[in-house]
């Protein structure tokens, strides 16, 4: 598994100076992966400063954050990350309010979004975002990603982990069913951009 220059990607905890970085991630990603999803003037106004500043702000320094994952060439360069947390007890509404979207609420390339009470986040996490650099696809640097996510959820005590992803994302629902993760019959239609899309809850066991 090798990033897109072919080297084996290194697995670290972000620091708050990596927010740039992720924010770039987030982005690209974004505009190719959900260029039929959704409207283009709304991909092409994402802003990666912007998210990189509240990033810098909130989503690596605060004392609730999630843990997020980057994946590096050996230049340092981050080319993925995911980003884990409990599951959420707050509703979309109210993650929003309260400055957790950052990082955590929305959908990427291979990528996760939503919120729920629906399990108990002692024994359930949520992997609330998994980007890749568009050329990173298909390189094997987000099936290692993945891996080490579920290994940090093991590590932490987690049973089950659940996520969503859009409905007419193919691709990333090839690639969580791949990983053993499947739909369990939730789904949940929000707006982005202005358009309506669902997004299904999959969910997989983290032992036996």
């Amino acid at each position: 598994m090798t990033t897109s220059n072919g080297a084996t990607p290194s697995i670290r905890e972000a620091l708050p100076e990596d927010a740039a970085d992720v924010a770039l991630v987030h982005v690209l990603s974004w505009r190719a992966a959900y260029r039929d999803l959704l409207p283009g003037p709304y991909l092409a106004s994402l802003d990666p400063e912007e998210r990189a500043s509240r990033l810098a702000r909130a989503g690596l320094t605060a004392p609730d954050r999630p843990t997020v994952l980057l994946a590096t060439e050996p230049n340092g360069r981050v080319v993925a990350f995911s980003c884990l947390r409990a599951w959420p007890d707050e509703e979309p509404a109210e993650a929003e309010a309260a400055g957790a979207t950052d990082v955590a609420r929305t959908a990427g390339a291979v990528g996760t979004a939503g919120a729920s009470r629906a399990f108990d986040p002692v024994s359930t996490a949520e992997l609330a975002a998994l980007y890749a650099l568009p050329e990173a696809w298909g390189t094997g640097v987000g099936r290692s990603l993945l891996a080490a996510s579920t290994e940090v959820l093991v590590t932490a005590g987690f049973r089950t982990a659940a996520l969503w992803v859009l409905a007419g994302n193919t691709r990333g629902r090839r690639f969580y069913e791949a990983a053993g993760w499947r739909p369990d019959g939730t789904a949940v239609r929000e707006v982005t951009g202005g358009r309506e899309l669902e997004e299904l809850r999959y969910r997989r066991a983290l032992f036996g």
